[in-house]
């Protein structure tokens, strides 16, 4: 009591009584934010069901509160040693998404969700990536997403952890690997130019043997080709042509027996 008040020892006994309880009850409240929840223990039992969010009484000692966040953890898996299928051998790194569901099982039913969650990634992306040849892996990448997804999510759910998402970030080839597939993709670039350049040679063909039995069919045609020609090139800027025509091109425009038609 402040000094100088002179106040009966049973009333005394009850304010401090009184400020104590009040100490005691502040000093028992907790602030759960939305994407918290509260696993109360009492008295080493757990209660039914976990608190919060908003504000919760933890009765200490009898009380022991575990806060669980809900919000989506993102795990960087490091880079793991993987032999193909095809026994190649390759380092890989990931990253996982998940989040808890149930944050009574991630209290109860394992001691370190996020360290088991992550030591559970390391080993499946040994393993599933273990199973795969490694253009499968290099090419069907969703698909191998997938899988590692699926099996992880299905050994944590006894922990209430749902793995919403795995990514393989990176493949790490070694330099012989690299070099071997810098060969091949030469070598199809290569085989694509030559099979485009005899597609070219056989469609060029097919249209001179169009154009050879045009001609063919119609003397003339030849005959207009031929000046053609010739216009093309006295476009150039020479000074002498020697241009020869074959007989066999003007007997189409000579009458019968080599006269010009009369009129012409």
């Amino acid at each position: 009591m402040p000094p100088g008040w002179d106040v009966p020892m049973p009333l005394q006994v009850i304010f401090w009584t009184i400020v104590v309880v009040v100490a005691y009850v502040l000093s028992c409240i907790r602030v759960l934010y939305e994407y918290q929840r509260g696993v109360i223990f009492r008295l080493g039992r757990v209660l039914a069901q976990p608190k919060g969010p908003g504000l919760i009484f933890v009765f200490w000692p009898i009380d022991r509160m575990v806060r669980v966040s809900l919000r989506t953890y993102v795990q960087d898996v490091p880079p793991q040693d993987v032999i193909t299928r095809d026994n190649v051998s390759i380092k890989v790194n990931a990253v996982v998404y998940y989040r808890v569901v149930d944050p009574m099982k991630s209290v109860l039913e394992v001691e370190d969700f996020r360290y088991a969650t992550h030591q559970l990634s390391q080993t499946t992306l040994r393993s599933v990536l273990g199973q795969a040849e490694l253009d499968e892996l290099l090419a069907q990448r969703e698909r191998i997403n997938r899988r590692l997804q699926e099996v992880i999510d299905l050994h944590s759910d006894p922990w209430g952890i749902k793995v919403s998402l795995v990514e393989v970030k990176h493949v790490d080839l070694p330099e012989t690997m690299r070099r071997a597939m810098a060969k091949q993709a030469e070598a199809e670039r290569e085989r694509r130019a030559k099979v485009i350049h005899a597609e070219g040679e056989f469609q060029a063909a097919t249209k001179l043997r169009d154009a050879a039995e045009i001609i063919d069919q119609q003397p003339k045609a030849m005959i207009m080709r031929y000046l053609q020609t010739l216009i093309e090139v006295g476009a150039e800027r020479n000074t002498t042509i020697v241009f020869p025509i074959p007989m066999d091109m003007l007997l189409p425009m000579l009458g019968p027996g080599g006269q010009r038609p009369s009129g012409q």
